[in-house]
């Protein structure tokens, strides 16, 4: 079974005492102690990032390892990743992670874990990436349309919410053709996909959304978004 999480924000990384959405994520393996690898590329492999994913992970239900691409640690990439259960991307740059995953091969090697039923998951840069669009500061202070790894179909939004910016420039590259209409996620919100379908909504915030972005003249709809905080996490 294919499966994406993609997080506009939160987790570990942004919301330290907030477990609600990294543990949805360890609960969608079939493993009760699944196999989850962290993969900060974007950040430059961020010493203080890979610090915090270790910091939680190691207190759950799991088996925490990372990838580093520039301190390589590891002689056979595809087989250690395929070797996963999770593949938990980080933020930061996604032009700088596309160029260095196609580089290394792990484009490839991410379709075909998703293919083989591996969860890929990620915040920010790590949820835009799968998708054929994005939002990205990459390229400095301003935000741009970005090609994606293309995974799920239409574009991404991440940080809707929790930067000011973000809704406009979103909205305005969606209505000039820059971008196709897609999905934003306020930070706190993750989208599940099983392959290419939508198949629920979630947050860690009770004010954490998803929406439908269309063009201008049908602009912006919120989705249905389960907070996880008031459920049983669900399966």
């Amino acid at each position: 079974m294919k499966q994406i999480i993609a997080m506009g924000g939160g987790g570990f990384s942004m919301e330290p005492d907030n477990p609600l959405l990294d543990r949805y994520i360890l609960n969608q393996a079939s493993s009760k102690e699944p196999k989850i690898c962290f993969i900060p590329t974007a950040s430059g492999d961020a010493e203080g990032y890979i610090a915090k994913y270790y910091a939680f992970f190691e207190k759950q239900l799991c088996v925490p390892s990372h990838l580093s691409l520039f301190k390589p640690h590891v002689q056979d990439i595809e087989a250690f990743l395929l070797s996963q259960d999770i593949l938990y991307v980080g933020g930061g740059n996604t032009k700088n992670l596309l160029v260095l995953w196609k580089e290394w091969g792990l484009d490839g090697i991410m379709k075909k874990a998703w293919e083989q039923g591996i969860i890929l998951a990620g915040i920010s840069a790590g949820a835009i990436c799968w998708f054929e669009e994005g939002v990205t500061d990459s390229f400095g202070d301003e935000l741009h349309a970005l090609k994606c790894l293309g995974f799920l179909s239409g574009s991404s939004c991440p940080h809707f919410d929790g930067e000011e910016k973000r809704k406009s420039a979103y909205h305005q590259l969606i209505d000039s053709g820059q971008l196709q209409p897609g999905i934003a996620l306020d930070d706190g919100a993750a989208v599940h996909y099983i392959g290419e379908t939508m198949k629920r909504i979630v947050s860690s915030r009770k004010e954490a959304y998803a929406y439908k972005v269309e063009r201008n003249h049908v602009g912006e709809e919120r989705l249905e978004t389960i907070y996880l905080g008031d459920e049983e996490v669900p399966t």
